[in-house]
């Protein structure tokens, strides 16, 4: 009869739902009072007609919440009659519901609903467990009723039900969060929201626990009502405290990513995320969104930065998982729209905004840090920008944050290790952090990781020694043959064949020079010096440059004695590279050179050549090169005869330099030292093979290499 009502009593005409309500009141009555108990049995149909009729309670028609108050009244002893108490029993929280009448017949709303929620905790307490469920899952169905006033009572109800006897309903949460998400997919109305919401925080705070792991269950991307579920766990703080600790736990609990094969038949593979971390990253990202999630993730900051910060740099070039979750859940969301770094760079952009450094994510996003984060050959760099903006901005924040990332300088995952060896590495460069860190613990993380894997994270240890020169420098004269030491040895590495450890050591190394004491630095000028040489030659232009930087700087420390004696053949053995480099097709590299010739003066004994590098060689001008050369060779000739032979032979050796402006200037070098060398110095010259070089150079494919070589050998006649 009931399964016949219920649409009446849910009809938009106010006439049909009296009708059918007082209907309804009239049956009960009269089965109540006609019902013959033989024995004690369930009236198992109790939670699914209360959940039908209460929302009606609050009915636009006080006389339809009169009846309906009659309907749950008699349905209550109907259940008290099943369970053996006798005809003329009283229940006294059951007679409550009499008292209740007065309010149900005001039409102020928030008397209605504070009615409403008195009904319910008697019906809480009258209602046998195993009915809870029924009956909740039935008054949901009211959510969407087409009188708004009866959809708020609905929600009422669930929500005084849920507080009162939630604690035992673990088993069904689960259902309970189903039955929520598809009343927010049947409608938009702002109240259900509202309600959903409500009822969530309400389940999370009995259930934490099962409430995040039935959420994470849902398939990612989330959908817009899946984000206000997350959404309802961020209003009340020590709730989301736990649900954030919950979703750390998640995400760092299992491996970041699995290696796969790309086919069957290849054995190429790549990184594919782990679908829970992945999705507990996505949920930290909807519940931080949320402003009121403020207090707790200020609370939990260091460990939330850490964790998000590594997660990123785990989710670098990481692709998604094949099976996210049934696609029927998911709307018309793509799962291409769903990038495993971006939502983890999310996570950690909205995680400093609610935690206070909301100028550091904005310091990141000018400097375009967010975007290197996500590429694996500038995330590094990325991480750098992160690293300065906290150091400008949330200074106070850093020291849980660096001893959390120095353990994380053991992980497994070379990328998690380049990760926090970048970010401590440039907090090295400050000086503002001197009284918030040790500089000696962070000295010998960086130290502990030159023997690392990753030739990355040893290039970033480097660096990191090398800043102590701008942060520190005062440690660099007492730490200075330590920071020497670790300079050289990077330089020597055996595994580094793109050579950016060795690159980064003589770039650093030239830093710290200014600052460290020479007896530090004497013992190892000769090996310096010999070690970087090959790299003037070098093609890429980073290398030549910091080389050449770096022997300028070394020159500085020739100036007594033992520098003389021992840096002076090393000098005049880089000369020739050095002015041919002059006609490097690289500015930055001719830059290098007029610097580097500039230091040697003074150490060369030859103040001819010292005036010419001084006058001519300006960071910034021209250089007319032949007249240059000419006076050089002048100058070469008259201080250092006996160099004829080194000069020359250095000189063809570029003959078969890669750059073609190298391959013009050394027949030009070797054609003014002739123009300029005695008869008898002459003899000092291998003519023939000197020549036999030339012949070659003329058949070079550059007019201007052979016009140069010609010169020469014309030259060369007054020999002949």
């Amino acid at each position: 009869m009931f399964g016949v009502l219920i649409p009446w009593i849910r009809s938009s005409k106010e006439h049909e739902r009296e009708r059918a309500l007082e209907l309804s009141s009239a049956l009960l009555h009269f089965y109540l009072h006609k019902l013959n108990v033989n024995c004690v049995v369930t009236f198992h149909n109790l939670g699914l007609l209360i959940g039908r009729l209460s929302p009606r309670c609050s009915d636009s028609l006080a006389s339809i919440r009169q009846h309906t108050l009659d309907c749950i009244y008699y349905l209550l002893y109907i259940q008290l009659r099943y369970e053996g108490f006798a005809p003329d029993h009283k229940d006294e929280q059951v007679e409550k519901l009499q008292t209740l009448r007065s309010g149900l017949l005001n039409p102020d709303s928030s008397v209605l609903f504070h009615t409403c929620f008195d009904i319910a905790m008697i019906i809480g307490k009258r209602l046998p467990p195993e009915q809870l469920t029924s009956l909740l899952f039935i008054t949901f169905e009211g959510l969407s009723d087409s009188d708004a006033n009866c959809s708020r009572a609905a929600t009422v109800m669930i929500n005084s039900l849920l507080k009162d006897r939630g604690t035992i309903l673990l088993s069904k949460v689960p259902e309970i969060i189903l039955r929520v998400k598809e009343q927010l997919e049947e409608t938009s109305e702002e109240h259900v929201r509202k309600a959903a919401v409500q009822t969530m925080y309400i389940l999370a705070t009995q259930h934490v626990k099962a409430v995040v792991s039935s959420l994470l269950s849902s398939p990612v991307p989330y959908d817009s009502d899946m984000c206000t579920l997350w959404g309802a766990l961020s209003s009340d703080p020590p709730l989301t405290s736990e649900v954030l600790n919950l979703l750390l736990e998640k995400m760092t609990g299992d491996v970041p990513y699995k290696e796969c094969k790309t086919s069957l038949l290849s054995s190429a593979s790549s990184r594919v995320a782990t679908l829970l971390p992945l999705t507990a990253t996505c949920a930290l990202r909807e519940v931080m969104s949320q402003p009121k999630s403020s207090p707790a993730v200020q609370e939990l900051y260091p460990q939330l930065f850490v964790a998000l910060l590594l997660q990123v740099s785990c989710m670098v070039g990481v692709q998604l998982p094949k099976n996210l979750g049934p696609t029927k859940d998911r709307k018309s969301q793509s799962s291409r729209n769903l990038d495993p770094c971006s939502s983890a760079v999310e996570a950690l952009h909205f995680m400093l905004v609610q935690g206070g450094s909301e100028a550091v994510a904005l310091s990141v996003a000018a400097d375009g840090g967010w975007e290197k984060m996500k590429k694996e050959e500038t995330h590094h760099m990325g991480v750098t920008s992160l690293s300065s903006s906290m150091v400008r901005y949330s200074g106070p924040k850093l020291p849980d944050i660096i001893k959390k990332l120095q353990s994380a300088q053991n992980s497994a995952y070379d990328s998690q290790r380049v990760t926090a060896t970048a970010f401590l590495a440039q907090l090295l460069q400050s000086s503002e952090l001197s009284d918030l860190i040790f500089l000696e613990p962070l000295m010998d993380s960086m130290t502990s990781r030159l023997k690392d894997s990753s030739v990355t994270v040893r290039m970033l240890a480097i660096r990191g020694l090398g800043n102590i020169a701008s942060g520190h420098p005062e440690k660099v004269r007492k730490h200075g043959s330590h920071l020497l030491t670790a300079m050289m040895n990077a330089m020597d590495d055996r595994e580094d064949p793109d050579h950016i450890v060795t690159q980064e050591a003589m770039s650093n190394m030239s830093l710290l020079l200014p600052h460290v004491q020479e007896k530090d630095l004497h013992s190892l000028l000769v090996h310096t010096a010999i070690r970087i040489r090959p790299f003037f030659d070098h093609e890429r232009e980073e290398l030549r440059t910091s080389s050449i930087i770096l022997f300028g700087n070394l020159t500085k420390f020739s100036s007594g004695d033992d520098g003389e004696e021992t840096l002076f053949e090393q000098i005049l053995n880089g000369l020739v590279t050095l002015l041919l480099h002059l006609q490097d097709p690289k500015p930055d590299v001719v830059k290098a050179c007029k610097f580097a010739l500039q230091m040697c003066a003074p150490s060369l004994n030859n103040q001819g050549l010292a005036d010419m590098f001084t006058s001519h060689l300006h960071p910034d001008r021209g250089l007319h090169y032949g007249e240059f050369m000419n006076n050089v060779c002048k100058n070469l000739l008259q201080g250092y005869p006996d160099m004829i032979p080194r000069l020359i032979q250095t000189n063809i050796s570029y003959f078969k330099s890669i750059w073609s402006d190298l391959r013009a200037a050394a027949p030009l070098f070797i054609g003014f030292l002739v123009l300029h060398m005695q008869p008898d110095q002459c003899r000092m010259v291998d003519l023939d093979q000197l020549v036999t070089s030339l012949m070659v150079l003329l058949k070079d494919p550059v007019p201007s290499v052979r016009i140069k070589a010609s010169e020469t050998m014309g030259r060369l006649v007054k020999f002949a």
